[in-house]
């Protein structure tokens, strides 16, 4: 046995250890390529980054030069000095060529009359050899461009003329194009503007201006600065680049795109000098994961060898839960199908039992997680001290059991273990410091009385405990059809209501609430109505609750949302208030619905209250009080409904300010009979009154009941003596019968009372 598996051993490990030496080597592998690849990429990236820097200083340069130019082509003695037939020279000498050399260092200068032609020529040596027709060349798209933009700034005005339009490019005042030229065996700036008046009048024909084009030589100078504001090392100019290809380079180009120069520097390589820091680094992880494959390849020959020697322990853990150590539900069904194999051989009966710990999310929310662990641990250990030999007892997920009795003579022999079971539950469990109580309900399936198929008897037995759960908990219930009945009942009307929800086949009525004085409606209640085409009206209290346990509780408060919110529009004065279920609010995009909602009808969040009921602060206080003040930022109204049914009321009237008081029906029906009743319901007014909140009193059915919540001080009443629930047609017509019967009883008051008499004044 040992060298069987060994020898299995070996294979697991050969399988194991080849595709790892395969997969370390492709790693160094990647990494290295991946290193050289990110440096060159590194590289390329910093390189791009000065070229940019190169070429904005350039720009900068020739921007500068263009706005130098600006005091000497803006000028009307510069334009009346160039549109004539003879040109004065020495004033042209004077006031632009040697002007701009003394002042901005410009070397030469030209400029070219309306014609095109070279009427003036500056050099700071006197040379007027360097225009060539290979310079006019290269200045001809420039030159021309200026001209062009010249005459397109004049505007046709209605009358015919034309106007001239201020520039907007460079300063706003001067048309130039500047860029590089070369001359001979050096490289100039230049920048071409046209020659123009300072103050432009409306002329009949547009000409063409003269334009000057000034020139400063791209020497070592003027090299030292660019190099300065760029950044760059080592820069030079060069007429090829292929001279030093490990230089970064930038091509100068004419005006025809001709290039005339490069511009040349040392560039960072911080990729390169990462590359070279890391690379002994890299060096040194290499050695040190051969030499951890080395050991990790020894390590895994005798793991596994380990690992084939304790397959049977591998198949216990793949097979049990491992919190409570029982069987999971694999498990559980490879043996419920062995089991019932067993009953259709040797007719014998057997019982499936599924077993739900009652409210176990409570103690996961209050103790925590942890504690959860140790109730699920002693209550397996209970249920395995009371499980027969011939019985399995198994974990089926987080707080489900299922308990397989093998051998079962008929329903009394289960009763009999379920019974001790309940029993077991009645001792408390200690955790830390606390005793919890806790209670299992508990549904069973026989076979074969109830089939012998496993997935059947399991459907089955999820039934009768789904039965057990509705009908009070801490109890079981056994399968009968009925029940199967009763779940397809509420599967065919969830899906019914799904269906109505979708199509819009739902209904809202309406129930008013009044003033103290029972006279005028000042708000309505919305509340769901479904009549269905088969089955006809269906109670709120059957179909919310449902739409509660299906999930569908969401879409169906949002369908109500939306109805009241667009039907509020015809009832501008009256405020509508809706409720939501805990499940809304636990919804993350909740309040976003609600003003979303809100916008898509253009009402006034004010006019809208929500209605909330204390369980939705059940297990997220901080979240739910959130939510609740970003909607009451946004105007909207909240109203804590049925208070003073519950545990808790008064601490979230402490936590939270609501708008709204409801007070529980059942202290209105109880104030006819009870002293205590009233002296409860004057309390809660005051506490309302004293927090400053509207307070409401539903279930109103009498009018001295009104009489007395009204001299206490209560707000709003609602309730079947002032009007049932009511369709939006009926409670329009309602409000509007209501307003004529108060209109003629103030116009009856008002002939009852007596005539003043008259008072003649003296003639």
């Amino acid at each position: 046995m040992k060298v069987v598996a060994e020898g299995s051993g070996g294979k697991i490990a050969n399988a194991i250890i080849i595709p790892m030496i395969a997969v370390v080597v492709l790693a160094v592998a990647c990494v290295c390529g991946l290193m050289i690849w990110s440096s060159q990429i590194s590289d390329e990236s910093a390189e791009n980054s000065q070229r940019k820097l190169l070429n904005g200083a350039l720009k900068l340069k020739l921007d500068q030069m263009a706005r130098q130019q600006v005091g000497t082509v803006v000028w009307d003695q510069a334009y009346f000095n160039t549109v004539g037939e003879e040109l004065d020279h020495a004033w042209l000498y004077n006031n632009i060529g040697h002007w701009l050399k003394s002042t901005y260092g410009f070397s030469r200068a030209l400029i070219v009359d309306r014609d095109r032609e070279p009427v003036f020529i500056y050099d700071e040596k006197l040379n007027r050899d360097w225009m060539t027709p290979e310079i006019q060349n290269q200045l001809s798209t420039a030159i021309a461009r200026t001209r062009a933009h010249y005459i397109t700034s004049f505007q046709r005005t209605p009358s015919g003329l034309y106007r001239f339009k201020q520039d907007q490019t460079n300063d706003g005042r001067i048309l130039a194009e500047t860029g590089l030229v070369r001359m001979g065996s050096h490289v100039y700036f230049f920048s071409a503007a046209a020659i123009t008046q300072e103050v432009h009048t409306i002329t009949a024909v547009r000409r063409p201006p003269a334009v000057l084009v000034s020139f400063d030589k791209l020497d070592s100078e003027a090299l030292a600065k660019i190099a300065n504001i760029s950044g760059l090392a080592d820069l030079r100019l060069t007429e090829n680049a292929g001279l030093l290809p490990r230089l970064a380079t930038v091509e100068l180009r004419s005006p025809k795109g001709v290039v005339i120069g490069n511009l040349q520097w040392r560039p960072n390589k911080p990729g390169t000098d990462m590359l070279g820091r890391v690379a002994p680094v890299l060096l040194i992880l290499a050695l040190a994961i051969v030499g951890l494959t080395i050991g990790v390849i020894d390590f895994t020959r005798q793991t596994t060898r380990r690992l084939a020697s304790s397959q049977a322990q591998a198949v216990h853990t793949a097979s049990h839960d491992s919190l409570s150590g029982l069987p999971n539900r694999e498990q559980f069904s490879t043996l419920l199908s062995e089991a019932l194999k067993k009953t259709q051989d040797e007719a014998v009966g057997s019982a499936i039992v599924y077993i739900d710990l009652d409210r176990f999310k409570d103690i996961n929310d209050t103790l925590g997680h942890a504690a959860g662990d140790e109730v699920i641990r002693a209550v397996a250990g209970r249920l395995k001290a009371i499980a027969p030999k011939t019985g399995v007892i198994a974990r089926i997920s987080g707080d489900e059991f299922a308990m397989l009795l093998a051998d079962c003579e008929n329903q009394q022999s289960v009763e009999q273990i379920l019974t001790r079971v309940q029993d077991q539950m009645v001792r408390p469990i200690r955790i830390d410091n606390n005793e919890l109580f806790v209670s299992l309900s508990m549904g069973a399936a026989l076979a074969p009385r109830d089939g012998t198929d496993p997935g059947e008897l399991l459907r089955k037995a999820d039934i009768a405990l789904y039965d057990a759960k509705e009908n009070g908990r801490g109890r079981w219930s056994f399968f009968d059809n009925s029940m199967q009945e009763t779940v397809q009942t509420k599967d065919k009307m969830s899906r019914e209501l799904r269906r109505a929800i979708d199509n819009d086949a739902l209904d809202v009525a309406y129930q008013p609430q009044c003033d103290a004085s029972a006279n005028e409606v000042i708000a309505v209640e919305a509340l769901a109505r479904w009549t269905h085409p088969e089955m006809g009206s269906i109670s709120p209290s059957s179909f919310i609750p449902l739409a509660e346990e299906t999930g569908l509780i969401n879409d169906l408060g949002q369908w109500i949302l939306r109805r009241a919110c667009r039907d509020a529009h015809r009832w501008p004065d009256l405020l509508v208030s809706v409720n939501v279920s805990p499940t809304q609010f636990k919804h993350p995009r909740f309040v976003e619905m609600i003003l979303e909602t809100l916008d898509d009808f253009n009402l006034a969040p004010n006019r809208l209250e929500i209605e909330v009921t204390e369980s939705v602060f059940a297990g997220q206080h901080m979240t739910i009080l959130k939510s609740m003040k970003r909607l009451q930022d946004r105007g909207v109204k909240i109203a804590l409904d049925d208070f003073g049914s519950g545990y808790s009321s008064l601490s979230y009237l402490r936590k939270f300010p609501f708008d709204t008081l409801k007070i529980d029906r059942d202290f209105i029906s109880d104030m006819d009979d009870s002293l205590e009743a009233e002296a409860i319901l004057t309390s809660i007014i005051q506490l309302g009154q004293a927090l400053g909140m509207t307070i409401v009193a539903e279930g109103i059915e009498a009018r001295h009941q009104i009489g007395f919540l009204a001299d206490n001080g209560c707000h709003r009443m609602q309730g079947f003596y002032i009007s049932r629930p009511l369709a939006d047609e009926a409670l329009a017509e309602f409000l509007d019968d209501r307003a004529m019967k108060q209109a003629m009883a103030v116009a009856a008051n008002e002939e009852q009372q007596p005539s003043l008499p008259l008072k003649l004044a003296k003639g």
